[in-house]
């Protein structure tokens, strides 16, 4: 089953709104439906994260299933630190996950994961 992650484009304007609703309801002590996906206020914003890079990044994970970062950046032919840069900015959107794992030495590594097999973009309008 493929899992999606949903970014929604929305106003500040009313996310402000839906940031207000959730408080109300929380000091009247109700439960707030939590909301899966990543949010941004504008187009821009949701580029500057899903940069050409940082997709072939996500592709060369899933298909390729790299058993470190080292080796991830070594596949795509990109430097190491600008690499764990990206990797930690999509782990902070909890887009990827980063895991302890073991080199041939006592050498420990990380090894990435990507969470969703596909990206969709919801705009309102």
């Amino acid at each position: 089953m493929a899992k999606t992650l949903t970014i929604k484009i929305k106003p500040v304007e009313k996310a402000m709104n839906e940031f207000r609703e959730a408080y109300k309801t929380l000091e009247a002590g109700r439960r707030v439906r939590r909301r899966e996906g990543v949010y941004f206020a504008s187009i821009e914003a949701a580029r500057n994260l899903l940069t050409p890079n940082r997709l072939a990044l996500l592709r060369a994970i899933r298909t390729e299933r790299p058993s470190s970062i080292y080796q991830l950046a070594k596949k795509l032919n990109r430097n190491l630190k600008n690499v764990q840069e990206d990797l930690h900015l999509l782990e902070g959107y909890g887009v990827v996950k980063l895991t302890a794992g073991r080199s041939a030495g006592k050498r420990r590594v990380k090894v990435p994961e990507t969470l969703y097999s596909e990206i969709a973009l919801k705009i309102a309008i």
